[in-house]
Formats: structure tokens, C-alpha cells, sequence
């Protein structure tokens, strides 16, 4: 049988005043995350309320590459500049397909 992918929404709320700040810092994210083994899909989304809301939607190709990707420098490096411009705790589900 073959492996399941792996599903993630990780889920941030800007700092009121931050939004701009908060995208600019998730948004250097992508590419060096698209481009790390066993990433199927990375994608950042914005709410359009205004609200400073983001998503990113994520699909990796097992357990072992998404935790290869919490390991790398630059997600840490993105998180310790995300801590000014966040509102509250990010929150982060992971998901695997039932259907």
C-alpha cells in the first residue's frame, strides 16, 4: 500500500497594524519551501476581510518530510521574525485524507 501524503493549514492573524509586515516575512517562505524533497504543494493565502489573516496550505509526501521541513533554517529563521507581527499563536493542523 502506498504511503499517504501528509495535509497542512497553518493558520496566522497579523498584530493589528502588521499585515503588511506578516506577509512579507511568511511570503519568503514559499519558494525555499516548494523546493525541499517531498513538498507537493505550499501555498500562502490571504483572507479578504481585511483582518490580516493567513493560510498556508500544504501537502507533503510523508511524516518524515514534514518534519524535515520544521527542521530547516529557514522556517525557523521566518518564525523568529513572525513573532513581532503576529497577533495571536499561530495554529497548525495537520491532516490526513479519510476520503
Amino acid at each position: 500500500m502506498a504511503q499517504e501524503t501528509v495535509h497542512v493549514l497553518a493558520v496566522y492573524f497579523a498584530a493589528t497594524g502588521k499585515a503588511e509586515e506578516l506577509e512579507e516575512t511568511l511570503r519568503e517562505l514559499v519558494q525555499p519551501s516548494r523546493a525541499e524533497p517531498g513538498c507537493l504543494r505550499y501555498e500562502l493565502l490571504r483572507s479578504q476581510d481585511g483582518y490580516g489573516e493567513f493560510v498556508f496550505v500544504e501537502e507533503w509526501a510523508s511524516e518524515e518530510a514534514l518534519e524535515l521541513h520544521r527542521q530547516t533554517d529557514h522556517l525557523r529563521d521566518a518564525k523568529a521574525r513572525a513573532e513581532k507581527s503576529i497577533g495571536s499563536l499561530p495554529r497548525v493542523i495537520v491532516y490526513h485524507r479519510v476520503a
